[in-house]
């Protein structure tokens, strides 16, 4: 059976650009995932991360939604704990009401950010230790089976906001296990449970009224360039953008040359940072259509979530449609 194929976009900030620029960017690929025939795009919730804008994630959904005609849209994923079930049932019903059939909302339980970044959102420690409850409770006001009496989500959409539950452990995997929900695993930057938490959430799955069987998406990096030279630039690039970002976070005001971040990535303590990136697709679209089914039939994943990393936007478009047409292509082959 083919694999589905989706994107993920953090609406990023590249250097000499603005949030409004990123918006725009990720406007054009939607459009461009959506004439490629992708599945759906989903947004991640970040805080206090100046390269990345999807801080407001629901609002970024509705924008990119009314630049789109009929790709899915989601979140992928809302942290939780972040927020009150009823305010994020609240703001999926009203995309829900306005885009009939195209709203995804994807739920974790991680901060998406750091400790500080954590108690400027008023999130208390503990708050993570709540999050099978408040998935549940975010479900009822969803369909309208709330489950604090009294109190119901409005506007609750007449159609269905799927759920999805993401992670990078096993605790992810055991509760969309229980739940019966579609599984995502984030291992375009978190790969080491991949297979362990893979295995445990098929093992131990339940059929739910979402889903009958179990469903999992696997996240994975795509450079897909007309040649191997230009892909592996991509990569480059932006593995050492990525590096001196997360150098920056601590090292505040210092700048660091393309020798100095290639230096550190050769260290053990940057080893941390390349394992991140262990799933990545880099070539031409044969090379990468071949390596993302490789990939997927490694894990016998049912869709994979591409991150198309390019700096440039017109490199990631590209990257996008590239991938799109040949694994299309690849699929009527094999019919």
């Amino acid at each position: 059976m083919p694999v589905a194929l989706s994107l993920l976009d953090l609406a990023a900030i590249a250097p000499g650009q603005t949030a409004r620029d990123s918006f725009h960017n990720s406007v054009a690929l939607a459009q461009a995932a959506e004439r490629s025939g992708y599945e759906r795009v989903w947004y991640a919730e970040h805080h206090n991360m100046g390269s990345i804008a999807s801080s407001a994630t629901s609002v970024l959904i509705g924008y990119v939604a009314g630049h789109t005609e009929s790709i899915r849209l989601g979140a992928g994923g809302i942290m939780l704990p972040n927020h009150s079930p009823l305010v994020i049932a609240e703001q999926f019903g009203t995309l829900e009401s306005l885009y009939p059939g195209r709203i995804d909302l994807g739920l974790g339980r991680a901060p998406g950010s750091d400790q500080e970044t954590m108690r400027a959102l008023r999130r208390n420690p503990s708050s993570a230790d709540t999050f099978p409850q408040d998935v549940l409770e975010l479900q009822g006001y969803l369909t309208g089976n709330s489950v604090i009496p009294g109190i119901k989500a409005v506007p609750r959409a007449e159609g269905i906001v799927p759920l999805y539950i993401l992670g990078s452990s096993l605790f992810g995997a055991q509760l969309a296990a229980h739940l019966g929900l579609p599984y995502a695993f984030a291992s375009h930057f978190a790969p080491d449970a991949l297979h362990q938490a893979v295995r445990e959430y098929r093992d131990r799955f339940q059929p739910s009224e979402q889903l009958a069987e179990p469903y999992v998406i696997a996240g994975v990096n795509v450079f897909a360039a007309d040649s191997q030279d230009a892909a592996q630039e991509q990569k480059t690039v932006a593995y050492r953008n990525r590096a001196r970002a997360f150098i920056k976070r601590s090292a505040k005001g210092m700048e660091f040359s393309d020798e100095e971040i290639d230096a550190f990535l050769s260290t053990p303590q940057g080893g941390h940072l390349r394992k991140m990136t262990t799933y990545t697709a880099v070539g031409t679209p044969a090379e990468v259509v071949a390596y993302l089914e490789d990939f997927a039939g490694d894990i016998q994943a049912d869709e994979l979530i591409t991150a198309h990393h390019a700096q440039n936007v017109d490199d990631r478009v590209r990257s996008i449609e590239l991938t799109g047409a040949a694994m299309a292509a690849r699929e009527s082959v094999t019919r």
